[in-house]
C-alpha cells in the first residue's frame, strides 16, 4: 500500500508523540506501508520548520531528521502538472494532488479541513482520507 502524508500530518507526529500523525509515522517506520514524498514536500517541511511558532516547538533537529528518514521513501523528484480542469481551493496543496497523480498512492492523509483536500474525497487512484480512517486500516 502506498500513502501520501501531508505535511501537516508529518509534522503532527513530531509535535504531538502519541496521536494518530505519530501512530502512522510509526507505522511507515516499521514498514507497514510504503511513503510517498517529493523534493517539493521535502522542501516544504525545510521552509516551515523556520517558521517563529513552530521554532518554539520543535527543535531544527527533529525537523532534519524526519527530512533525513523521508529519504527512504519513495521520493518523487518531478511532478506532473494537475489538469487545467481541476479546482483546488489551496494552490499550496496542489503539489500533493500532483503526487496522488503521479505516485498511484492508495492514500493521501489530511487533516486539514480547510483546504477542501478531504472534500475531493479521491485524486486518481487514491482515497483522500484522514490520520484515523488510515490508522483503522493500517494499525
Amino acid at each position: 500500500m502506498r500513502v501520501i502524508l501531508d505535511t501537516k500530518v508529518l509534522l503532527g507526529a513530531l509535535i504531538s508523540p502519541h496521536g494518530p500523525p505519530d501512530a502512522l509515522y510509526r507505522a511507515w517506520r516499521a514498514a507497514r506501508f510504503e511513503l510517498v514524498t517529493s523534493a517539493v514536500q521535502l522542501d516544504e517541511l525545510r521552509r516551515v520548520s523556520r517558521y517563529p511558532k513552530l521554532k518554539s516547538i520543535l527543535p531544527a533537529h527533529r525537523i532534519g531528521t524526519l527530512v533525513n528518514n523521508l529519504q527512504r521513501a519513495i521520493v518523487l523528484e518531478q511532478l506532473p502538472p494537475l489538469p487545467d480542469d481541476l479546482q483546488v481551493k489551496d494552490p499550496n496543496d496542489a503539489f500533493l494532488l500532483a503526487m496522488a497523480l503521479s505516485s498511484e498512492a492508495d492514500y493521501l492523509v489530511t487533516g486539514d479541513r480547510r483546504a477542501g483536500l478531504l472534500e475531493q474525497r479521491s485524486m486518481g487512484r487514491a482515497r483522500i482520507v484522514t490520520t484515523t480512517v488510515l490508522c483503522d486500516q493500517v494499525l
